[in-house]
């Protein structure tokens, strides 16, 4: 399984970016897919993830703000990011799992939020 992340970039606070992440495999077929965030100095945190049905999680810091979707003919997961903050800076990788098969992450998307 592999995974593309696109979209980051330098924004000012209050702008807004959209993230993609594109599979190798069928979206549907994975457990749950999603980001992790690592920012400067910080240990990797879960920002937002879709799982098995179509639920969605979200860190309680970017609820209201980011929103995940996915694309199943373009096996892509999407992360609206809006309002953006400085602590949003980042590393963002996506993430997608399958218990006991795959637990494989992208190479990561650099976003940078001004004040």
């Amino acid at each position: 399984v592999q995974l593309q992340a696109f979209g980051g970039g330098l924004v000012q606070a209050g702008e807004s970016l959209r993230l993609s992440c594109t599979a190798s495999v069928n979206i549907f077929s994975v457990t749950d897919i999603g980001w992790y965030r690592q920012a400067p100095g910080k240990q990797r945190e879960f920002v937002a993830n879709i799982i098995i049905g179509g639920r969605t999680n979200y860190a309680d810091s970017v609820k209201g703000r980011f929103t995940i979707s996915r694309d199943s003919v373009k096996n892509t997961v999407y992360m609206q990011m809006s309002d953006l903050k400085p602590e949003d800076t980042g590393v963002y990788y996506c993430n997608a799992k399958r218990i006991g098969v795959f637990n494989t992450w992208g190479q990561g998307t650099l976003v940078t939020v001004s004040s």
